[in-house]
């Protein structure tokens, strides 16, 4: 990858799922710093501590999983749904909203057009102070999915084990 960056043939490098110790473990070794580092990123797990190291060696946070494929309830939380309500917008759309405002790309994932054009529709409000701190007051900062501090899910999952 840095030889493709280095002869023009690519003009970004990025990285997914490196949390913090990794990260600044990469930027302080290579020459390239990744453009963006996709984590998992939604309301129930905002990677707060890694966004502000994202932020101090340049890369952009990015979001996988934003709407953490509906788990935990996701669309029907009742804080988000009366944020919603209060902005007359989906939970899904409050959820991007404040991932945006919160400086983290979001790409979210769907195959139905209707949902593509909701999920675009996120440009003509701005989530208020308060209804920014409601939905941060939701973050367990626990994944969605799994550990990926846990050895064996690893392993499960480069198919080591």
């Amino acid at each position: 990858m840095m030889e493709a960056y280095k002869e023009g043939k690519i003009r970004a490098i990025g990285v997914s799922n490196f949390y913090p110790d990794r990260l600044i473990d990469f930027c302080q070794f290579q020459k390239v710093i990744p453009a963006v580092n996709q984590v998992e990123t939604h309301p129930f797990q905002q990677q707060k501590a890694a966004h502000e190291f994202m932020k101090k060696y340049g890369v952009q946070h990015e979001s996988w999983g934003p709407f953490a494929e509906g788990r935990k309830d996701m669309f029907t939380n009742p804080a988000i749904k009366v944020i919603g309500d209060k902005y007359s917008k989906s939970v899904a759309q409050v959820i991007l909203r404040f991932l945006i405002q919160s400086d983290v790309v979001v790409i979210p994932k769907t195959t139905h057009k209707e949902r593509m054009a909701e999920n675009l529709n996120v440009f003509d409000f701005s989530l208020k102070e308060e209804d920014m701190k409601a939905i941060a007051s939701l973050d367990t900062q626990e994944s969605a999915f799994f550990s990926h501090y846990d050895p064996a899910t690893v392993e499960l999952i480069t198919g080591l084990s």
